[in-house]
C-alpha cells in the first residue's frame, strides 16, 4: 500500500492556492461583484496557509503513485496538526470540504474540479483569476468560483497543457489542449490577454449523446432519425454546418453511430473530442510547432496521410483551411460516407466557406472548378443551431443536386420553422418537410433501406 511520506526538510516556497467553497447566496453576491467580507477572506487565507504548509511537508514525488482515497485519508489525519497554529474552529463538514479542496489542488485542477464534476455544466469560461462563467442548459451564468491570483490560474493552465505535451507562455501565448476525459481546452495568456489569462473548457460528455437522446431533448424529430440513418448507411458524404456551440460535433458523434462495425474509420482532429463507438477506428491529432518553430503537423498533412491508411470513411472534426480541398478529393475518390463539420450560418454559406478554404490550399483552380468539386463530393448539408432559449436543434437538412452554370444547386428536404415564444421565453416551432423527395432515396433503396413516402409530404409537421 502506498504511503505519503512527510519530509520536514523541504522548505521550498510554493505558490498559494485555493478552491471554491460552498457559500450562501448573500456571500456569493458579494464575491461575484468584488465585495468580500471579513469571514470569507479569513477562511481563504486559512486555506492558503494550510495548503502552503502541506506542500512543505509532503513528499510530492509519491503523489502521482498513491490512490486518491489514501491521499485524502492522510491529509485528513494531518489536518489537526496543520490547524494547530490557527485560531479558527471548523466543524466536520468544513473539515471534509477543506480536505477535498486540498486534494483538488494537489491532484486535480483546483477551483475547476467542482465545475468539471457537475454534469449540468457544458462550458467553463475563466476570464482572469476572479471571474468565472459557466453554461448550464444553454445559458451563461456567473459563479462564485475564483482563483487566488493570476499566478494560481497560470499554474492550473500549465498543468493542463503540459499533460498533452504542449506549452503556453509569452512566446506562445495561446494553445489548444484537452483534459484527460477529452474535454476541449483553449487558453490565451499575456501579452495577448489584457485583463488576466483566459481559459475556455468545452466539457466532454461522459456518455456520448445518441440520436435517441437528441430526440428526447427535442434536437431531432423522431421522424427524421430514419432519414439520418439512411444518409449514413447509404454512404452519402455529409457536411454539418453551424455556429460555435451549436452542437456540430455532438450531431457528428450521434450520426457516426450508424456506421457499420465492419468499416475502417480514420478520424482527424485538432483536439481529439470525437467519441466513435466502433471498434475499428484510427484516431489522428494535429501537432503544433515546437519552440524552434519546427515539427508542426497540420490537418492537411493528416488528411493526405489518411488516404494511405486504407480508410473506408474519413471523418474530419472540422475543416478550417486548405485541408478542405484534400477532404473533397477523398470524398470523390472512393471514400464515400465521409463526414466533417464547418462553421457557417446557413447551408449556402457553408458551401461558400468550403470554396474559400479551397483557395487557401494554394492550388490554382477556378471558382467554377471549385464548385464542381464541392457539388460532386458533398451530398448532404445538415444545418444545426442554438436557439435564443439555449436549446440546440437541427434547423435544416438539404441535398446538393449538381450544378447549373456556375451555381451549385441545392434543395431543402426538412426545416425547423419558428412560430413564436412561450410565456417562459422558450422558442416555439415545429419541423416540417418541404415536399421534395431527395435523390439519395435511390441509394438508400440500393442499400436495403426503405423510407416511407409520407415522411416527405409537403408542409407535413413532424416532431
Amino acid at each position: 500500500m502506498w504511503k505519503i511520506k512527510l519530509d520536514d526538510s523541504q522548505n521550498q516556497d510554493h505558490d498559494p492556492a485555493t478552491t471554491s467553497e460552498p457559500i450562501s447566496t448573500e456571500e456569493e453576491q458579494r464575491i461575484l461583484f468584488g465585495r468580500k467580507d471579513e469571514k470569507t477572506e479569513k477562511m481563504l487565507q486559512l486555506k492558503l496557509s494550510i495548503h502552503r504548509n502541506l506542500l512543505d511537508r509532503l513528499n510530492l514525488a509519491l503523489l502521482d503513485q498513491a490512490p486518491i482515497e489514501q491521499i485524502k485519508s492522510q491529509i485528513a489525519a494531518m489536518l489537526p496538526e496543520l490547524l494547530a497554529d490557527f485560531d479558527e474552529p471548523l466543524n466536520r463538514e468544513e473539515r471534509d470540504q477543506l480536505v477535498q479542496e486540498l486534494v483538488d489542488e494537489l491532484m486535480g485542477l483546483g477551483p475547476l474540479e467542482p465545475l468539471l464534476a457537475d454534469d449540468t455544466i457544458t462550458d467553463i469560461l475563466v476570464n482572469g483569476a476572479e471571474t468565472v462563467f459557466v453554461e448550464k442548459r444553454g445559458q451563461l451564468e456567473r459563479v462564485a468560483t475564483r482563483f487566488q491570483d493570476e499566478k494560481h490560474l497560470m499554474r492550473v493552465i500549465q498543468k493542463i497543457v503540459s499533460a498533452v505535451g504542449r506549452r503556453v507562455d509569452e512566446s506562445s501565448p495561446f494553445v489548444d489542449a484537452r483534459l484527460a476525459d477529452g474535454s476541449r481546452v483553449n487558453a490565451i495568456v499575456a501579452p495577448l490577454a489584457l485583463d488576466g489569462s483566459l481559459l475556455s473548457i468545452r466539457k466532454f460528455a461522459k456518455k456520448p449523446i445518441s440520436i435517441a437522446k437528441m430526440i428526447d431533448l427535442g434536437s431531432v424529430p423522431e421522424q427524421m432519425a430514419p432519414v439520418l440513418e439512411a444518409i449514413v448507411r447509404s454512404r452519402r458524404n455529409v457536411l454539418i454546418s453551424g455556429g460555435t456551440g451549436s452542437g456540430k460535433t455532438t450531431l457528428l458523434n450521434a450520426m457516426s453511430s450508424y456506421i457499420d462495425e465492419g468499416e475502417r474509420i480514420v478520424t482527424i482532429e485538432d483536439s481529439a473530442e470525437l467519441q466513435l463507438q466502433q471498434t475499428h477506428v484510427a484516431r489522428l491529432e494535429t501537432r503544433p510547432a515546437n519552440i524552434e518553430g519546427r515539427g508542426e503537423v497540420t490537418q492537411r498533412d493528416l488528411v493526405k496521410n489518411a488516404l494511405r491508411m486504407r480508410p473506408d470513411r474519413i471523418i474530419v472534426g472540422e475543416v478550417r483551411a486548405g485541408e478542405a480541398f484534400d477532404m473533397l478529393q477523398a470524398m470523390n475518390t472512393g471514400h464515400d460516407g465521409s463526414m466533417t463539420t464547418v462553421h457557417a450560418n446557413t447551408p449556402r454559406d457553408a458551401l461558400s466557406r468550403v470554396e474559400q478554404m479551397i483557395g487557401m490550399s494554394g492550388i490554382d483552380i477556378t471558382s467554377k472548378s471549385s464548385r464542381a468539386q464541392i457539388a460532386s463530393a458533398i451530398n448532404v448539408v445538415v444545418q444545426v443551431g442554438r436557439l435564443s432559449d439555449g436549446r440546440r436543434k437541427i434547423k435544416s437538412l438539404s441535398e446538393l443536386t449538381g450544378m447549373e452554370g456556375e451555381t451549385i444547386t441545392m434543395q431543402e428536404i426538412f426545416r425547423f420553422k419558428m412560430t413564436g415564444r412561450g410565456e417562459d421565453g422558450s422558442v416555439l416551432g415545429h419541423f416540417e418537410a418541404t415536399g421534395i423527395r431527395p435523390k439519395f432515396l435511390a441509394d438508400a433503396e440500393a442499400h436495403g433501406i426503405h423510407l416511407s413516402a409520407d415522411l416527405f409530404r409537403p408542409d407535413m409537421k413532424i416532431g
